[in-house]
């Protein structure tokens, strides 16, 4: 995550993608600075931690990104609220990669539509035995 200033003023985190063991220290890849264009997918911060890992802000290993958290342990003023996560646009030096973010709308309008018919058919199934019982009326008894 590298927090970049916008020309108004506040900082947004970017995620910037996937850097492997051997390039996580910053001083092996080449500085961020300047202007830049930033293309990637908004995102909305994430506090809360993981389900199976918490954050550990001391050791900067962020699980979920809480962006509120992130800011405090960086001493950041003026974050957004939200992150982006960058696209595949390659970065100076091939590292870090970014566009890893997988969006996946699942399909599931067959499952859908059979649950839907299934239940109309036991439906028109229990009109059929409601309508087909022979009625008792109740009345006086002699």
């Amino acid at each position: 995550m590298t927090p970049l200033r916008t020309e108004t003023g506040f900082v947004v985190l970017v995620n910037r993608g996937f850097v492997p063991p051997e390039r996580a220290n910053p001083a092996t890849r080449p500085p961020v600075g300047g202007v830049v264009d930033v293309t990637g997918l908004l995102r909305m911060t994430e506090p809360g931690g993981s389900i199976m890992r918490s954050n550990q802000p001391t050791q900067d290993r962020w699980f979920s990104r809480d962006v509120a958290a992130i800011a405090r342990a960086r001493a950041l003023q003026q974050a957004a609220p939200y992150f982006i996560d960058a696209d595949s646009t390659a970065n100076a030096g091939g590292w870090p990669r970014g566009g890893m973010t997988v969006l996946n709308f699942p399909n599931n309008h067959l499952v859908y539509s059979i649950t839907w018919f299934a239940l109309a058919m036991l439906s028109l199934v229990g009109l059929v035995l409601v309508l087909r019982t022979p009625r008792v009326r109740a009345g006086p008894q002699h």
